[in-house]
């Protein structure tokens, strides 16, 4: 038995809670590298974007409180969710197998398409950031058009590819998750410094909400789905799966440098670049900026392969099925897991391009992952799942607290859901497929 099946072996002798079979590793990371994974994720190449996504549509009061208040229920949510992965003397390593337990088959598979979408759509937006900054590089020293962002995207997914073939599982970014750290840092100081130089040079900004009052509604709607998109992985079981024991005290103390320490940056981000260039700023801050070109081709090449990297983590769930369900087990690097990895993740990355590609809109990505997966798997299912697993022991506030949290979620969702897809059908009236952004 190899050192991976040991560690994932049917009972932990230390305190007996069952655990499910799994073909990756579990239980061997500290809390403070399993922060650093949900620090990446949080100020992923994602946080240049949040400027023109979230500041612009909900303007300064909106923008300021909307954040704050999305980081405080983000984490209550993910606490709930982090204190079941016990729950009933079995540990719950994957989020369907979670609801599964809780509520039964059908709901395990409800619960993983709604992941699987969630996971993909934010696939799909990191090949497109990727592949637009990728682009960017290329514009800022041969401006002439050959080379378009469909190809660039091509590239990116190619890039993203080779890694995840490299990779054989979320514990094995290791040294990776240092260099994410590394390149988040340039291209955010970078972003900032430039935004602030050119903030103070320029004429005063316009920050008003643009457009009627019914398009101001469906816009202010979709941020507030950018809003929770921003502080949520919707794969916080299998983050927590990686986590040594005791596993829920460590994942809490993971969870709290996420969201204190590591969201610093993406506020600093977010906040500075809506300063400098107002309701004009750019979904994508490194294409408003102006400076030195050097410095520009340093910061998007980071946020090339910070993307790269992120990509990983949020495919891992998807990843850990397809080696688990093919029985992919013993030396990553074998010929025959090398030849899975490849068909299968290959194939995985491949089909993540082409819609990337035939669908580059990536704040329209944001908004509706957000609308239709980051609602119900974060907010929705986590006071549900936590009323229903704890409800003997919840007095009738408390009840009455995740069911608000229940409905009001629900609603926002479905709300969220209609802004994202009339955002998506605009701009797909007003670019065509493969556009060159």
């Amino acid at each position: 038995m190899n050192t991976t099946e040991t560690k994932n072996r049917k009972f932990n002798v230390n305190d007996d809670i069952e655990i499910p079979d799994t073909a990756h590793q579990i239980s061997s990371d500290s809390w403070f590298q399993v922060a650093f994974v949900l620090t990446t994720g949080i100020n992923s190449a994602y946080v240049l974007g949040y400027s023109g996504t979230i500041m612009v549509p909900l303007g300064w009061i909106g923008g300021v409180v909307g954040l704050f208040l999305a980081t405080a229920i983000s984490l209550y949510a993910n606490t709930l969710i982090a204190k079941l992965h016990e729950f009933g003397g079995k540990r719950h390593i994957r989020y369907r197998d979670l609801a599964g337990f809780i509520y039964g088959r059908k709901a395990y598979r409800l619960t993983w398409g709604l992941q699987y979408v969630n996971l993909f759509m934010i696939n799909c937006g990191f090949i497109i950031l990727a592949g637009s900054a990728l682009k960017a590089v290329y514009v800022l020293f041969r401006d002439d058009h050959v080379i378009k962002l469909p190809h660039c995207i091509a590239i990116a997914g190619l890039i993203c590819a080779v890694f995840a073939i490299g990779i054989p599982h979320l514990s094995a970014l290791g040294v990776w998750l240092a260099v994410s750290t590394i390149l988040s840092l340039i291209y955010i100081v970078v972003a900032i410094v430039l935004s602030v130089r050119d903030g103070v040079k320029a004429p005063s900004r316009d920050y008003e909400i643009q457009g009627s009052s019914l398009s101001k509604l469906f816009t202010i709607t979709g941020a507030a789905a950018n809003l929770v998109f921003a502080f949520n992985t919707g794969m916080l079981p299998e983050i927590q799966a990686t986590v040594r024991q005791p596993v829920v005290k460590n994942m809490m103390k993971a969870l709290y440098f996420q969201f204190t320490a590591g969201v610093l940056p993406m506020y600093a981000v977010t906040f500075i670049g809506y300063w400098a260039y107002g309701s004009s700023t750019s979904t994508y801050l490194l294409n408003s900026v102006n400076g030195p070109l050097w410095v520009k081709a340093l910061a998007n090449i980071s946020a090339i392969l910070q993307s790269v990297i992120s990509l990983h983590i949020f495919a891992s769930p998807t990843y850990e099925y397809m080696d688990t369900k093919f029985g992919i087990k013993g030396n990553p690097f074998a010929l025959k897991n090398l030849l899975f990895r490849i068909m299968a993740r290959g194939g995985y990355i491949a089909v993540s391009t082409l819609i990337s590609a035939l669908l580059p809109f990536l704040g329209d990505f944001m908004s509706l992952t957000g609308a239709v997966s980051t609602f119900p798997l974060t907010f929705i299912l986590a006071n549900h799942m936590y009323y229903k697993a704890k409800n003997d022991k919840l007095n009738s506030m408390q009840k009455l607290w995740h069911w608000l949290n229940v409905v009001f979620f629900s609603l926002m969702s479905v709300a969220a859901a209609i802004a994202a897809l009339r955002l998506i059908a605009l701009d797909s009236k007003n670019f065509h497929v493969f556009a060159d952004l």
